[in-house]
């Protein structure tokens, strides 16, 4: 099946970020959220960040314009429905993700592929609540999405090579790469990126290292264009703890427990720059350590 029409749930950082790479590979792309101001907001940043791309003469005046004209957006959830493919991009937790597809599965064109952003959710489990688990895949995009190169394509046990084949050539038309990985806990870049940034948290907990050095140890001694909790406050605090929390109940091992103080920034609502704090206050002109 070739596609051409891709609905998008979810217009949050992820969400709105491959609504702007798909639009400007061609595709007709239709944003939805619950929410008209975050609909409203992101086609702020989309365009904002496709300005950015025509100043630095990555695209043209007239890319950005076309691409524009491609994304539409709705509040509601079935006028994706026709879309030859679907990604969910809604927050990381399963109730949620779950209750979208049971949503949108009534509405569905028979041959509509279904896929789910997800960094670290079972493809299978989310597969199996819907009618069509062969045409269903993890589409597994890296923040922020216009300058990752990488895609992370997971199949679910029942998910057949028509699906995958479609998802790889989506793949390839946004001039990214896949890497294939295999349905378990949080994928490969996860599984590998998420333990490291919880221990980094450990580190602090016990007071081996304050946020600062800890961050300039792994950018000066390991060459990380990020420290470890700079970057966690980029991806978010919450999902570092909800994909910590897959991997503790999924793998049963020790050595993916949250750090109870990652936890507790969470619970704080400390869950990085989209709050303005976390490891680092973001209130003033400068990012100041909050430890």
């Amino acid at each position: 099946m070739e596609i051409q029409t891709i609905g998008v749930v979810g217009a949050g950082q992820m969400g709105n970020g491959i609504a702007h790479v798909l639009a400007l590979a061609g595709y007709d792309v239709t944003l939805n959220d619950i929410s008209q101001e975050a609909l409203d907001d992101a086609l702020a940043k989309v365009r904002t960040n496709m300005d950015r791309q025509v100043t630095r003469e990555k695209i043209s005046a007239e890319e950005r314009d076309g691409a524009l004209a491609r994304i539409s957006t709705t509040l509601t959830l079935t006028d994706l429905g026709p879309s030859d493919l679907i990604i969910e991009a809604a927050t990381e937790r399963e109730t949620v993700k779950t209750a979208i597809f049971e949503d949108l599965v009534p509405h569905l064109k028979p041959d509509t592929i279904l896929s789910s952003n997800t960094s670290s959710i079972s493809i299978t489990r989310l597969a199996s609540r819907t009618d069509r688990p062969e045409k269903f895949m993890g589409f597994h995009f890296m923040n922020p999405v216009p300058v990752m190169q990488l895609v992370e394509l997971i199949r679910g046990i029942a998910t057949d090579e028509p699906t995958f084949k479609a998802c790889a050539s989506v793949v390839d038309k946004l001039g990214k790469t896949a890497s294939t990985a295999e349905d378990f806990p949080a994928f490969i870049v996860n599984r590998i990126l998420m333990p490291m940034i919880n221990e980094a948290v450990y580190t602090l907990y016990e007071g081996v290292g304050n946020v600062k050095s800890i961050d300039m140890a792994m950018k000066l001694g390991a060459n990380h264009p990020m420290g470890p909790l700079e970057l966690a406050d980029f991806i978010g605090l919450d999902t570092c703890l909800a994909i910590m929390n897959v991997l503790h109940d999924g793998l049963a091992d020790t050595k993916y427990r949250p750090c109870p103080l990652l936890t507790k920034y969470v619970e704080a609502g400390w869950l990085g720059r989209k709050t303005e704090r976390g490891f680092y206050d973001y209130r003033g002109e400068a990012p100041v350590p909050t430890r």
